[in-house]
């Protein structure tokens, strides 16, 4: 309604410039000066067209031009090609699915916390350290991106937290310690919206930020803290029973450190979860086997 109004505006304006153009040319006529006349009526005319073709340029450009492909569409076939993430390839498939439906002047919720989750899960697989920093980089923005469009759901702040984790690891010094406090809002934030998202996940987090920061205060005590509350909420992670056992470990209660690791390799794993539950079984073998 603006636009047209303005448009209406500039359109009297126009013609009221003309209006006025004729009758100052007539005197001028009347004067005998008939080249300023038609000088000025050109100028005039000029003007409402030119204003007029960008005032149509202004609307067309703030209608964003639609993604390559259909958003729910793209994201029903990234979700299933992430089921086939232990090939690396069909990871990146599904990520550069929802890339070709993000629109910097038109953000999605679902796509762009869709992309943080990817990121996050290829830059896990990935071994160049440079590749992996620029997908956690990518997902921890599209995170951010996200949860400032829907403050109220939990995704967008999971996956920016997890993926600034991510970040914090690879260089403990200059994003790790300047990045805790955000880590634990963005977690925080997560279990005042739903605590059992992800599996409870944002417990263990927290407990891994403990776990990783005992020069600078983190306390053991505290990560067994957080993880009991998630085993809680979600007794099905086997993410949480490892890192709660490593917890155990390092405060050497060495028989409940053992019983989780036990009950890793017997479990019967999330079924939406099955890769990240091979490489946890794996690693509770190693443990029990070297620790106990």
């Amino acid at each position: 309604m603006r636009r047209a109004t303005l448009k209406n505006v500039f359109a009297s304006s126009c013609e009221v410039g003309l209006n006025i153009s004729k009758t100052a040319g007539l005197r001028y006529l009347d004067r005998g000066k008939s080249n300023r006349l038609y000088i000025l009526i050109t100028f005039v005319i000029t003007l409402c067209v030119l204003s007029s073709c960008n005032s149509n340029n202004s609307i067309k450009n703030d209608t964003p031009p639609p993604p390559k492909r259909p958003v729910e569409e793209s994201l029903s076939q990234a979700a299933e090609l992430f089921k086939q993430r232990e090939d690396i390839e069909k990871l990146r498939q599904a990520r550069a699915l929802v890339q070709d439906v993000r629109q910097p002047d038109h953000r999605n919720y679902d796509v762009e916390w869709s992309f943080a989750k990817y990121s996050l899960f290829l830059g896990d697989k990935l071994t160049d350290e440079e590749e992996k920093q620029k997908a956690f980089e990518a997902g921890r923005d599209a995170g951010k991106i996200a949860s400032r469009i829907s403050p109220d759901r939990p995704e967008g702040y999971f996956w920016y937290g997890a993926n600034l984790a991510e970040l914090a690891k690879l260089s403990p010094v200059t994003v790790g310690y300047t990045s805790v406090d955000e880590i634990r809002e963005a977690m925080n934030n997560v279990i005042r919206i739903d605590p059992g998202y992800q599996g409870a996940s944002a417990y263990d987090i927290l407990a891994q930020i403990e776990l990783n920061t005992k020069l600078f205060g983190g306390k053991d005590a505290k990560a067994i803290e957080y993880l009991e509350k998630a085993l809680q909420l979600e007794q099905n992670n086997s993410n949480i029973r490892l890192h709660l056992a490593e917890a155990y470990l390092g405060a050497d209660k060495l028989e409940p450190a053992k019983q989780q690791l036990q009950y890793i390799v017997k479990m019967q794993p999330d079924p939406e979860y099955i890769p990240e539950h091979k490489q946890n079984v794996l690693e509770a073998k190693k443990l029990l086997e070297t620790r106990f």
